[in-house]
């Protein structure tokens, strides 16, 4: 059984990666094991490129402290800017001994009332949790669940993103 370490106790992020590799590898048996590490940025990431870094942090500390397993993964939400609008998108960055696979998740528009509380300073997890009365999304459908009515949850959300950042780790036959 090859383990797989995640940088992160999210039960989601363990779900989803769980769920990539199942699809990506369907004859391998992994083992998954999630375990919270700093991810080096801001609790909420803003940006491209501290977004990307979060994953990558996640990623290459669950490698130092657990070296020896198949593959090493980090997931890290982020926030942007576009003019007067904000968007959400995560980042998904694996590793093994050999390479690195990252992918982004695709990206939405943050509605108002939960952009004025991240205006305010509110991580998205914490004002999701403040506008919708609930408590700890991050660990359940996530703001994505609940802006889409359930059609998308986080697990949905980040495994597609996994399964784009696990191609530089498959065997593909391209035609001569």
């Amino acid at each position: 059984m090859e383990k797989i370490y995640i940088g992160s106790s999210n039960p989601v992020k363990i779900e989803c990666t769980r769920k990539a590799f199942s699809l990506v590898f369907p004859e391998t048996t992994f083992d998954f094991i999630g375990l919270p590490v700093d991810t080096g940025v801001n609790h909420q990431p803003f940006g491209e490129d501290e977004t990307l870094q979060g994953a990558m942090n996640r990623a290459r500390r669950v490698r130092l402290e657990n070296p020896d397993a198949a593959y090493w993964a980090g997931i890290e939400g982020g926030l942007e800017k576009i003019g007067e609008k904000l968007y959400a998108f995560a980042w998904v960055v694996i590793m093994n001994n050999i390479t690195t696979g990252k992918a982004r998740t695709a990206t939405f528009e943050i509605p108002g009332p939960l952009k004025d509380l991240i205006d305010q300073g509110y991580e998205l997890g914490h004002a999701d949790d403040k506008i919708f009365r609930r408590s700890n999304s991050k660990h359940h459908d996530g703001t994505v669940g609940k802006l889409t009515g359930g059609i998308i949850d986080r697990v949905e959300y980040y495994k597609h993103a996994m399964v784009l950042a696990l191609i530089p780790f498959r065997e593909i036959d391209f035609p001569e």
